[in-house]
């Protein structure tokens, strides 16, 4: 079963929107005159461009044994015997788990993806596209997961295939 990564919530919306647009004004810029923005104009379309190649995951793969993390330019597996736990977490119910934490990746374009360094679980795994309605991941011996996959609790059944000890 696959399962795209959710619609952004409201917030990460207006941020991507925002960070959408600063390429235009940049490039804008420069075809009035301002050449001295031209490197900065290229600079933000490339990071844009590599945020949505290489951080932003497509879709997630529930295959009989193996979940696969999908992006344009990658693909990761995460075996499922592997996972231990999965469940839907709140923004309050995550905040109470991990205590405070500090994102390393891309954050604000299209959501946050990469590692988020967290005071009371070490670094996680994270791809999300919304402020709630996170699905928490933990793996046999490895970093948890926090991603927002479309449509969660289908996921997560696709992926626990019906278990309740997952």
């Amino acid at each position: 079963m696959r399962f795209g990564l959710a619609r952004m919530s409201p917030l990460i919306r207006a941020f991507t929107i925002l960070l959408l647009a600063l390429p235009f004004v940049l490039l804008g810029a420069v075809l009035l005159g301002t050449n001295q923005l031209a490197i900065p104009a290229l600079a933000v379309v490339s990071l844009h461009s590599w945020v949505w190649l290489r951080f932003r995951p497509n879709v997630f793969v529930v295959h009989p044994q193996v979940l696969e993390i999908v992006w344009p330019l990658k693909r990761r597996e995460m075996r499922r015997q592997d996972i231990t736990g999965i469940r839907i977490i709140s923004a309050r119910s995550l905040r109470k788990e991990i205590g405070w934490g500090i994102r390393i990746g891309a954050g604000g374009l299209w959501g946050a993806f990469g590692w988020l360094w967290t005071k009371k679980r070490g670094i996680v795994q994270m791809y999300v596209s919304r402020t709630d309605r996170f699905v928490w991941i933990e793996c046999l011996g490895g970093r948890p997961w926090l991603i927002t996959p479309d449509k969660p609790e289908e996921f997560i059944h696709a992926l626990s295939n019906g278990r309740t000890d997952v």
